[in-house]
């Protein structure tokens, strides 16, 4: 391929990865920049945040800490953080982690995730652990744990780690209270207080029988590496008390809230309204389907649904909940010379070369004709299914109207009763 076509090929495919989407979001102006989830209550050493862009800063007690930023505290670093829904979060010497997602508005949306890069935290939940404890997760290199209103102490060993503690890699999870879920590929079981989950960091191996060494399994006896925090007796305190001040702070944060009953919005037109070739704008509603629909089209639309109004308020976030980590996206796209060249993403690729595309865009509208989920190939019933779609989208971007349809195709999985896509592919038509 001639060197002047590979870039416009690349930008092309940008915006054709727009509709498909993942990690896609324009950079938010400062007085839109994530809220606060956490304050910093108590510090013991050195704490650092780093923003998406890199900048990084030292944190002292009463500091902000938004979604987003990496937080890595170092060897001897230790600190509570107090969380929006009034739970509490300890993070231990060496820990790196980030809240990818979190919402604390008083409602049953209200969510947390926290991504769990390596060392250990001990998490309390607030309200959202009662409000919606589906909602609540902390995600490892391995695992995802859901919680059962809880006091727990995730913990990610690393094999540099593993070898100075003389214990195995994976993740942990130790509940001091209340119950939590350790779930990985489709398999879970649960941990009551007292006890110890644990998930075997995943090996170059791929037979089946080293593959059940993966599976999450209850361990005889705490790990030595389970060691109290310099803030954990004031925690322990707190603990007993969280549900009862984080039930009142709930009350005042609904009290709080606007009395103004939203106004509804406007019933969507009826489709025979519509032309053919006139796109509409994204709505997180996919089209009803038929009444003789399979019964696996009903989680394609509904997955789809939730992709496009995702994209339409771009929310980068929600739409990385809607992937897989090691989801792979194929996008096929014409030259200049109308042959369809292949570019291949994973996630993090995918979140890279996306931004560019929303820098531009205005005035964004879509409508999917089509959309079909059937069993896929193997599955036992709807365990897996796979979504085809067409999608026809127009818009200015750059100052330019642009109009095109493309083919995208999903094979999405259900685990831990969520739907992600674990491939996905675009084709322009």
């Amino acid at each position: 391929m001639p060197p002047t076509t590979w870039p416009a090929c690349l930008k092309a495919a940008r915006w054709l990865l727009l509709p498909l989407a993942a990690l896609i979001v324009a950079p938010a102006p400062a007085a839109d920049e994530p809220a606060p989830f956490a304050t910093v209550w108590r510090l013991r050493g050195d704490l650092r945040a780093a923003g998406p862009a890199g900048a990084e800063r030292s944190l002292r007690e009463g500091d902000s800490v938004r979604v987003g930023e990496r937080l890595r505290a170092a060897a001897t670093g230790e600190a509570v953080l107090k969380t929006a829904d009034a739970g509490y979060l300890a993070v231990r010497p060496g820990a790196e982690f980030v809240a990818e997602r979190f919402a604390a508005e008083g409602g049953p949306g209200d969510n947390l995730t926290l991504r769990l890069v390596s060392g250990g935290l001990r998490v309390i939940t607030g309200w959202i652990g009662r409000l919606n404890r589906a909602g609540h997760r902390v995600v490892t290199p391995t695992a995802t744990i859901g919680i059962r209103g809880t006091d727990h102490e995730p913990y990610v060993v690393s094999a540099e780690l593993a070898r100075t503690l003389s214990q195995r890699a994976g993740t942990y999870d130790k509940v001091n209270r209340g119950g939590t879920t350790l779930e990985v590929d489709g398999n879970a079981i649960d941990i009551d207080t007292g006890k110890v989950g644990f998930v075997r960091a995943a090996t170059p191996y791929k037979s089946r029988a080293l593959m059940t060494l993966l599976l999450p399994v209850l361990l005889d006896k705490v790990p030595d590496f389970y060691v109290p925090g310099a803030f954990d007796a004031e925690l322990d305190a707190l603990a007993e008390g969280v549900e009862a001040d984080s039930q009142r702070r709930l009350d005042e944060r609904r009290r709080a809230a606007p009395s103004a009953t939203p106004a509804s919005p406007p019933a969507a037109p009826a489709a025979t309204s519509t032309p053919a070739e006139a796109p509409q704008a994204i709505t997180p509603a996919a089209p009803a389907a038929p009444p003789s629909a399979s019964p696996c089209e009903a989680p394609a639309r509904d997955w789809l649904a939730r992709l496009d109004a995702a994209i339409g308020r771009r929310d980068a976030r929600a739409v990385v909940d809607l992937f897989a980590p090691e989801a792979t996206v194929k996008a096929h796209v014409r030259g200049g010379d109308g042959a369809l060249k292949t570019l291949e993403f994973n996630r993090e690729e995918l979140a890279r070369s996306s931004v560019d595309a929303v820098l531009g865009l205005q005035d964004f509208r879509q409508r999917r004709p089509l959309i079909e989920g059937r069993p896929a190939e193997g599955a036992r019933g709807c365990a897996r299914v796979a979504v085809r779609s067409v999608s026809i989208e127009q818009g200015m971007r750059e100052g330019k109207a642009y109009r095109f349809e493309s083919l995208e195709e999903y094979l999405l999985e259900r685990r831990a009763g969520r739907w992600l896509a674990i491939r996905a592919e675009t084709t322009q038509r």
